[in-house]
């Protein structure tokens, strides 16, 4: 288990317990009531550190490499039904962007979602979750599919933004995104949207918009970065803490903000520290949303979606 810098005293406690265990074991003595004190103590600590977050701390654990990505939802979702599509059908097949169908239950879905790598060989491959033009022109083109049979769109997003490259740009990247959020509002089947992870930018809005938003308890989304926020205001990344603080990017803010639909529990100290018991969540989710989604009648679920969004950033004194 790898540990953040806010999590050292759960890793000093954590190693007690382990040496506490091989005394056990080698001495041949009874440890019992030296590891019951220190497995309360343990959970006394992750209790006060997990319940108190601050907004850095959470776009941290959104980060943490053994946190669970978007294959691993759908994985589990659709329990290996899932069917991968690939290419734009114009440039190529982004690998950071990836989509098809899958079953939930006996629910049949479209899966979308950014990808990132679980070790340096396959970030790379991913392009660490940053989409071209070309993975949201692909993931477009699975939504009209979509549409075309009828069945809902789910988008897992996680993605640290669109990929800045001179050649995206080249290739339209600001339209790409810009024609996924007008066309997105416009179809005509249900849109769930999840944050798994880092929801950054437009990277994360080309295929953000749903009518139904969620956002998984230690997660973020917001137009910038911590850090690119503190090196445009700071002129260096060490403000990045007051940075994530006024930017309003946790779970909790973007509700009270009513950017968001709902959040998602977490267990205790992140998605990878019990990654079946989020994917039971995020599924009941999904399932209770379709179900609530399928009342509203074909023909006005654009125009809502069109309401919601159109009513964000308006605001009386």
């Amino acid at each position: 288990m790898e540990y953040l810098d806010f999590e050292h005293e759960l890793e000093e406690l954590e190693t007690q317990i382990e040496e506490t265990k091989n005394i056990g074991t080698k001495t041949n003595s009874d440890v019992k009531k030296i590891l019951n004190d220190l497995n309360l103590k343990l959970a006394q600590k992750k209790k006060e550190i997990y319940k108190n977050l601050s907004a850095w701390q959470r776009v941290q654990l959104s980060r943490h490499p053994q946190r669970p990505y978007t294959l691993d939802y759908i994985n589990y979702l659709s329990e290996e039904t899932f069917i991968e599509l690939h290419g734009d059908r114009n440039v190529r097949d982004d690998k950071a962007m990836i989509g098809g169908f899958g079953k939930i239950d006996n629910e049949s879905v479209m899966f979308i979602g950014q990808q990132k790598g679980k070790n340096t060989k396959m970030r790379q491959y991913r392009n660490f979750g940053m989409s071209n033009p070309e993975g949201y022109r692909k993931a477009l083109r699975l939504m009209k599919l979509a549409e075309k049979f009828e069945k809902p769109i789910i988008t897992l997003i996680d993605t640290p933004g669109a990929f800045p490259g001179l050649e995206a740009e080249e290739r339209g990247q600001g339209e790409a995104i810009a024609r996924n959020i007008y066309e997105m509002c416009k179809l005509k089947v249900p849109i769930i949207c999840v944050i798994i992870g880092e929801g950054a930018s437009g990277g994360a809005l080309g295929i953000g918009v749903g009518d139904l938003v969620f956002m998984l308890e230690n997660t973020w989304y917001s137009v910038i970065s911590p850090e690119s926020c503190s090196s445009i205001l700071w002129r260096n990344w060490e403000h990045k803490e007051i940075a994530a603080e006024s930017l309003k990017l946790t779970p909790k803010d973007m509700l009270n903000n009513k950017m968001i639909d709902g959040i998602i529990n977490e267990p205790l100290g992140g998605a990878h520290h019990n990654p079946e018991k989020c994917f039971l969540e995020v599924k009941k989710t999904i399932l209770q949303s379709i179900k609530k989604l399928k009342k509203i009648k074909k023909k006005n679920i654009s125009k809502k979606r069109i309401e919601k969004f159109s009513k964000m950033g308006i605001y009386k004194d």
